[in-house]
């Protein structure tokens, strides 16, 4: 069984006594049959913008910290010390709170966390071109071919990233390696923090057949539900099941169930995949029900949105919208444009005729925007001819935004809620 010592880096077929490494006495070791042959990989940063944040602030390295809205918002993300305490993401502020109440709780810094995601990604480049980003904080990585350029096989070269990562921008990874993106993706959630798990082909049927159906990608609670009412709650139904039988139950959903039931998935790592979206959102102090204080909030999540936009040179070709009923019910709507745009203005508008049709009386205790099909701005998001005065509400906005470049992204906000308006 091939081992790697992922302190020291020794990579020897026997590398420990008495579970620490023969070379430099650290219990950090990794031993798999398939160690030196295995190249595809997924990293992912610890509890990323906590950790961020316990960087920037030693003071907080023993504490509980969240990093999320204080009064009515939820939990952004949660340390490992407050994940001991039952703190989840996304839970709701109030029940993190009582659940540890001597939690630090920081306002989230998106524009910090990008900064550190693309420092982390760079990291990434220099060891192989093949990155595909997920988000800003976790990616696939292909290090086939990748052996004579460093010196040895990529679980050696995944374990020096993961300590240069460490060393260089001080925030901790997690590595998952195995035969595709959905083991990969599976192995670096088994060993966290500082984790490096590896799935080889051999084990993954048995592993998987375990696992509750909801460890597949795309299994959300609908389709959970769906497959419960049908007596499948773990996978090793799923598999039990020929792929033309759940294609027959569940339609092009089942073809999918069945293959990655079976852990088989043809994706390759693709480094011009666009990114995903960029979005904004509020929960309000109290809950909002009418159609006029709603686009208030909206406009200015618009404005936020439309900012990182063009701070990061980028336009989206779709528009969504969300909201969250004040029984935790979440609402999303979508709109695909017909030409990609960055300005808030443009957002907004697109945004409002959706948010008009939700706005029935409901109480919402959140709302969102998001802009989403991203990719290289082109200089021109005016191009429409049915709205002549596009150009004018460009100029004006692009004027507000140097101000926000000298000032910060705050310094100025337009006079709306803009008018309602579809």
């Amino acid at each position: 069984m091939s081992g790697l010592c992922r302190d020291c880096l020794s990579l020897l077929a026997e590398i420990k006594r008495h579970g620490r490494c023969l070379a430099c006495g650290s219990p950090r070791l990794v031993q798999h049959d398939k160690l030196e042959e295995l190249h595809l990989a997924h990293i992912d940063c610890d509890a990323f913008y906590a950790s961020v944040e316990k960087r920037d602030r030693p003071e907080l390295a023993d504490k509980p910290v969240i990093v999320g809205g204080r009064h009515r918002g939820v939990v952004t993300a949660a340390c490992y010390v407050a994940r001991l305490y039952g703190v989840r993401s996304a839970m709701p502020m109030f029940k993190a709170l009582k659940a540890c109440p001597e939690a630090v709780v920081i306002r989230p810094d998106m524009e910090k966390y990008v900064r550190v995601g693309r420092e982390v990604r760079q990291l990434m480049l220099e060891t192989t071109p093949l990155v595909e980003a997920i988000s800003i904080d976790e990616a696939f990585l292909d290090l086939s071919g990748t052996e004579r350029l460093h010196g040895g096989p990529p679980a050696r070269t995944l374990a020096k990233l993961a300590l240069k990562i460490e060393r260089e921008i001080r925030v901790t990874v997690s590595i998952g390696l195995s035969i595709n993106k959905f083991m990969a993706k599976i192995a670096s959630d088994r060993d966290k923090p500082r984790g490096f798990a590896v799935i080889g082909r051999e084990e993954v049927l048995p592993f998987l057949a375990t696992q509750p159906v909801g460890l597949i990608f795309g299994v959300g609670d609908a389709t959970r539900e769906r497959l419960a009412k049908d007596g499948i709650t773990t996978i090793d139904q799923l598999q039990a099941l020929p792929e033309l039988e759940l294609m027959r139950r569940y339609g092009s959903m089942g073809r999918r169930l069945s293959r990655l039931s079976r852990g088989e998935d043809d994706r390759s790592v693709d480094p011009e995949r666009e990114a995903v979206g960029i979005s904004a959102e509020t929960t309000f102090y109290e809950d909002l029900s009418t159609f006029d204080d709603l686009s208030k909030e909206l406009w200015g999540l618009a404005e936020r949105v439309s900012y990182r936009l063009k701070r990061q040179g980028l336009s989206g070709s779709g528009v969504s919208l969300k909201l969250k009923t004040a029984g935790f019910k979440i609402l999303t709507r979508h709109r695909s444009l017909d030409s990609p745009t960055q300005l808030a203005d443009q957002l907004f508008r697109v945004a409002l005729p959706m948010l008009r049709r939700e706005a029935d009386g409901t109480r919402f205790r959140l709302i969102g925007i998001g802009a989403d099909h991203l990719k290289p701005f082109d200089g021109d998001d005016t191009a429409d001819l049915l709205d002549p005065s596009i150009a004018k509400r460009a100029k004006a906005e692009r004027a507000m935004d140097k101000v926000r470049d000298k000032l910060g992204e705050d310094a100025v906000v337009k006079g709306r809620g803009f008018e309602s308006e579809e």
